[in-house]
């Protein structure tokens, strides 16, 4: 059949072998690109999918983030009952237990002392010895008064012995008899007297040797050789050094702690490493109005010698625990109304409570009252916080992270 005949029957020509490969290279980039549209469909399809879950997933958190925002954390303690007292150092100076001026009892000129500075002396030891004629002379003459006493005592009894013998014979009257028993004893009142005068002079002579008094460290000479001794003037100072006496005046808060019996620490700063063991012996019993402290005392032994008497020391003195209750610092709110806590309960609710405060010893602070040991205060409470409010207490490791990155910065 010819081509013509071909085209008359509406029928197209067998193609050429050429024709039938270009045919089938154009379908197959036809199919490849239906392909890849549909792959480039599935990619958009997947990508579209991928930003909406994205998105719905970002809307959910940040939804659960606004929501967590939105609570306000807060980490809380709880008070405490205090274990042990508070150790409380004060100044105090250190005195000898005995510590007395010695002065003469009698007047003169000094002859010769026998102890100087820093001796160490004895009970009854002699310290001094006074020249005084004037007290010889004075003594001499009450002994020769008594003798006159004396003489005329022993007169005045014969007399009336041989007047009673007179009476007997009834050759006197009973007057004169009287009266000679009389005489009698006037001389007897006379040689007491004259006696009394002779013992108080030769007391005074005693006097003239100057002793000490107990045994101790002589601290002062106040004279020399040839001075003359005015009974007013202290001649010598003497104390007893062993124990000491330190006296510390206790701030009228912590009066109530301190009690006799109690063990005590003495550190003095040229002793570095020591420390010396006193014991509080006694205390004023009362408020001093004008330093409103309470005067305490304490005894120190001192065998060894090694502290003495004037030296300024530290005592360290152990105070008995309080029953009020212990609560941090930063737990407190300090506003118009006065010295708050916030408080909160086991469902996250704020209260806020007015409390009474005690000594404050720096990371904690005494509550007199108005919390209990069931409370939960609130640490660093801020300025608008307020009662009714409703917080979320921090977990136990939130809080410790919160602490540390804190303490880091």
């Amino acid at each position: 059949m010819t081509e013509t005949r071909h085209a008359s029957l509406v029928l197209h020509p067998v193609e050429s072998e050429g024709e039938h490969i270009d045919l089938l290279k154009r379908r197959q980039i036809i199919r490849r690109t239906q392909i890849a549209a549909v792959a480039v469909l599935l990619l958009l399809a997947l990508g579209a999918g991928r930003t909406v879950v994205g998105r719905l997933a970002n809307a959910k958190a940040l939804e659960a983030t606004t929501a967590d925002n939105a609570r306000q954390y807060v980490k809380v303690a709880s008070p405490r009952q205090a274990q042990k007292g508070q150790l409380l150092t004060l100044p105090g100076t250190l005195q000898g237990y005995v510590q007395v001026p010695i002065a003469a009892r009698s007047s003169g000129y000094l002859k010769r002392w026998t102890q100087d500075i820093g001796a160490r002396v004895a009970k009854g030891a002699v310290l001094a010895e006074i020249e005084s004629p004037e007290i010889d002379q004075q003594l001499s003459q009450a002994v020769a008064a008594r003798d006159q006493a004396a003489s005329s005592l022993a007169l005045a009894r014969s007399t009336a012995e041989r007047w009673e013998g007179l009476r007997k014979q009834d050759v006197v009257s009973q007057q004169d008899l009287d009266e000679k028993r009389s005489a009698v004893q006037q001389q007897q009142a006379n040689l007491a007297a004259a006696q009394a005068n002779e013992q108080r002079l030769r007391q005074l002579v005693d006097f003239k040797r100057v002793s000490a008094p107990f045994a101790g460290v002589v601290t002062r000479r106040n004279v020399d050789v040839g001075d003359l001794i005015d009974p007013s003037k202290p001649l010598f100072t003497l104390a007893q050094t062993d124990p000491l006496r330190v006296y510390v005046n206790v701030p009228q808060s912590y009066s109530q702690l301190v009690k006799p019996g109690q063990a005590v620490n003495v550190m003095q700063a040229e002793l570095r490493g020591q420390r010396f063991q006193g014991q509080v012996v006694r205390s004023s019993g009362a408020i001093d109005t004008a330093t409103r402290t309470l005067q305490v005392e304490v005894a120190l032994p001192n065998k060894e010698g090694k502290l003495m008497p004037g030296a300024f020391v530290q005592v360290e003195l152990p105070l008995q625990a309080s029953a009020a209750l212990l609560v941090p610092t930063n737990t407190l709110l300090f506003r118009s109304e006065g010295s708050l806590v916030a408080t909160v309960d086991a469902q996250g609710l704020v209260a806020l409570k007015r409390v009474a405060v005690g000594r404050n010893f720096g990371v904690d602070v005494e509550v007199l009252d108005g919390v209990s040991l069931k409370d939960r205060l609130v640490l660093n409470p801020p300025d608008w916080l307020s009662s009714g409010l409703t917080v979320v207490v921090a977990p136990a490791a939130v809080a410790s992270a919160a602490s540390a990155a804190s303490g880091a910065k």
